[in-house]
């Protein structure tokens, strides 16, 4: 049957969350058309891009502001596209403060189907955005296996569909081998470092990371320090090398093509010994290469005192959500110092195989050996219709 998709994703990741899923429709039933917002991957799979996605992908409240009117105006115009294409379906991709906004506008203004594709975690804080979501969204296609049950006790329909990481590839044994000989490093155990990809992130955690590791590296001096930098701060990263272990490899993908980068980074996960990585969806990416980690995070004054009273959980990691365990230990807040760090990474590599079970478990939850999530996710937006 011939369908007619709008769909818009704010930034990278819902830009590969929204190629997949189109790349799904495309394969369940070819006579569909797209209209809407996307970056290069959307665009690869039919969408023409009303205007450049980078607009959206603004962060912060310092850096909205200046925008605000803008991103207002964007907002209303996205809508009134929509009403006026009268799709039979509107996906709207993360970036909340966007995508929910275009969503209330339209069903303000239409009865035109609504889904939104990652669910937001009432589970970890603020349990009543889901029913404030349910007065504008009628699906939610959700990522993680615990998620819809509460979406649906806010009142919309909502179907796990697996997590993207489960269907990126692994490295292969070459691009590990060809990885270790093109920087020297033999058979030499690593520890991979991930301080973030926000300049906020890298400022707050690159210095006690790097401390951390001079202290780990005194007691275990023949782990090699490993830095896969995210390209938005590459340059940041490196200008606090005086901060870490000397022999500290970085890896900068300003100096690889992305193709070439991303084996690097591939073969990278998969080398180390164990981890230390910001607090994130890393720590599944980690999970997926069976690499064990240690997750620390240092927040803003004020953010850390309302996470501190607001947050359901009592773990940030979704390694430790998914499995049902608390096997990855976390220095969190004030306890993220380079004391704290240096000694959790020296019971890590004491005994890394306690988090094997954990890691497994959670890719097995998440989808892996099962169907492409892309695909599920089509499916589920189909059936729905």
């Amino acid at each position: 049957m011939s369908l007619k998709v709008f769909i818009l994703a704010g930034e990278p990741s819902g830009d590969r969350l929204g190629g997949a899923l189109m790349a799904g429709l495309n394969t369940l039933n070819p006579d569909v058309t797209f209209d809407g917002i996307g970056g290069a991957l959307m665009q690869a799979q039919g969408l023409r891009s009303r205007f450049p996605m980078e607009e959206l992908s603004v962060m912060g409240l310092a850096e909205v502001l200046p925008k605000y009117r803008h991103l207002k105006r964007r907002i209303r115009e996205t809508a009134e596209a929509v009403i006026a294409q009268k799709p039979d379906v509107l996906i709207t991709i993360d970036s909340p403060d966007f995508s929910l906004r275009v969503a209330a506008l339209v069903k303000a203004g239409s009865d035109i189907r609504t889904v939104h594709y990652v669910a937001p975690s009432v589970w970890a804080w603020r349990p009543k955005r889901a029913v404030k979501m349910a007065k504008s969204i009628d699906q939610v296609l959700a990522l993680l296996p615990f998620e819809p049950p509460l979406m649906q006790a806010a009142g919309m329909d909502c179907d796990f569909v697996g997590h993207p990481v489960v269907a990126e590839p692994l490295a292969t044994e070459t691009e590990i081998r060809d990885f270790r000989q093109e920087f020297n490093l033999g058979d030499q155990p690593l520890v991979l470092a991930l301080p973030g990809s926000r300049r906020s992130e890298v400022t707050r955690l690159g210095p006690v990371f790097g401390e951390a590791l001079q202290a780990f590296a005194h007691f275990h001096p023949g782990y090699r320090v490993v830095v896969p930098c995210a390209a938005p701060v590459a340059d940041l990263v490196r200008s606090q090398a005086e901060d870490w272990p000397e022999d500290t490899l970085f890896l900068d993908p300003a100096a690889y093509d992305a193709e070439r980068y991303a084996a690097i980074k591939r073969a990278a996960f998969a080398g180390p010994s164990l981890a230390l990585a910001a607090s994130g969806t890393v720590s599944l990416e980690l999970a997926a290469a069976a690499t064990p980690m240690v997750i620390a995070y240092r927040f803003q004054w004020l953010t850390w005192q309302v996470m501190k009273r607001m947050a359901l959980v009592d773990t940030v990691t979704l390694v430790n959500l998914v499995s049902e365990t608390r096997v990855v230990p976390e220095c969190l807040g004030p306890d993220c110092t380079a004391e704290n760090i240096a000694a959790k990474l020296d019971e890590l590599a004491q005994a890394p195989e306690l988090q094997n079970a954990a890691m497994a478990v959670t890719m097995q939850r998440l989808g892996l050996g099962g169907e492409d999530p892309g695909l599920r996710a089509a499916r589920a937006v189909l059936n729905r219709l």
